[in-house]
């Protein structure tokens, strides 16, 4: 980040005792954005704001006049130089899976309730309004894959795309760095999990037939509402909830088997819609369900009360008292397992409604075993070994 025009803002007691009016976007609130704020990072006593060119933004457009209402997404090069991650299951025991692949950081869906925002803290950004948009793109991801995929040491383990941000975010259309690293994917017979809140899945449907004809791909699309108006407030740039549902019905039909997730579950806001979307999700073709209850990690406490706030004004403190319910008198308790599902009474009832309406709608039968009894590892210039 050295060597970019910036304007630097003073906090010499950290992000905590910054005064709220700092954190506020300059010029209002911007159209089709989740955040309001924009917080310093957790990490810095001094706050950077990107007034000039990054050396490595890209120009994906010739709009550099955008309404003062709006914010246009910058995009950046991201320079890793490795593309599947090790996920440390000793340290988080309630994470299922060994190996994710994201190859965005930061997400323009917006959602303001995303755990995903602290980490763009790490690259000097705000978890805010800055999260959704300045987005790091991995443009080799698809030639890190196939070097990573090709390693002796590697033996098809099964690998989860979106762990952290969604990799069928609005940029996808442009960039098209998902469907590359499908493409090597495919070819390898790689076993994926994918999570996605975007139509755009449906995009890859050839793909994904190919790796589900070897048994080496599962898809979750998350629904967390069957209300328009409220999809576009809680999530603004992912895909509606009839949408949805479609590519639930696509997939399905394609041979792909689809988990809903009804998450996360928003207390006094979307959690009485648990049965319909369940339902919902059923009647569309999928076969299991999962759900998580709201989780509120580091500064997204600040960006949340203050969307609900601004949305729903009427029930604000009730919601903020039902979240401490559910984390022992706090906004986030991070304890494993009860950071996900939450403690007490309220968080007692979404269990037992989820329960209930999971085996009512016959959304408990398991996926198929993902296998790489077919993985092969890819050959040097595209060519795949003789005996792969």
């Amino acid at each position: 980040m050295f060597g970019m025009p910036a304007k630097w803002y003073d906090n010499p007691k950290g992000h905590s005792e910054v005064d709220e009016h700092r954190d506020v976007l300059p010029d209002g609130l911007k159209k089709g954005r989740g955040a309001g704020l924009n917080p310093a990072s957790r990490f810095e006593t001094t706050r950077l704001h990107v007034l000039g060119d990054h050396l490595d933004r890209i120009q994906l457009d010739a709009e550099d006049d955008a309404p003062s209402n709006q914010i246009k997404t910058t995009i950046y090069r991201d320079k890793s130089k490795s593309i599947i991650n090790k996920v440390d299951r000793e340290n988080s025991p309630d994470i299922n899976y060994d190996w994710s692949l994201n190859p965005y950081r930061g997400c323009e869906h917006g959602c303001i309730y995303c755990y995903a925002r602290p980490y763009h803290e790490y690259l000097g950004f705000s978890s805010g309004i800055d999260f959704e948009t300045k987005i790091m793109a991995k443009l080799n991801a698809a030639e890190l894959l196939r070097e990573e995929l090709a390693a002796p040491k590697w033996n098809g383990d099964t690998i989860v795309m979106s762990g952290i941000t969604d990799c069928y975010q609005p940029i996808e259309e442009k960039l098209k760095i998902t469907r590359s690293c499908l493409e090597v994917l495919a070819e390898c017979r790689q076993p994926v999990g994918i999570i996605t809140r975007n139509k755009r899945i449906l995009r890859d449907l050839d793909l994904l037939t190919e790796l589900a004809s070897h048994h080496a791909v599962h898809v979750a699309i998350s629904l967390t509402t069957l209300d328009p108006k409220l999809a576009a407030i809680m999530e603004p740039r992912a895909s509606a909830p009839a949408d949805r549902l479609k590519a639930i019905r696509e997939l399905s039909k394609a041979g792909i088997p689809v988990t809903v997730m009804t998450a996360p579950i928003l207390p006094a806001i979307n959690d009485r819609e648990l049965p319909a979307l369940l339902e919902a999700a059923a009647e569309a073709g999928a076969v299991n369900a999962g759900y998580t209850l709201l989780r509120l990690p580091w500064q997204v406490k600040e960006l949340f009360l203050d969307w609900v706030k601004r949305h729903f004004p009427d029930r604000a403190s009730h919601v903020e008292s039902l979240i401490r319910s559910a984390h022992h008198g706090k906004l986030y308790d991070a304890a494993h397992f009860d950071r996900r599902r939450g403690v007490g009474p309220f968080a007692e009832q979404i269990k037992n409604i989820f329960t209930v309406f999971k085996k009512r709608y016959k959304l408990g039968e398991p996926h198929p075993p993902m296998s790489r009894a077919a993985f092969r590892k890819p050959g040097k210039g595209g060519q795949m070994n003789l005996f792969g």
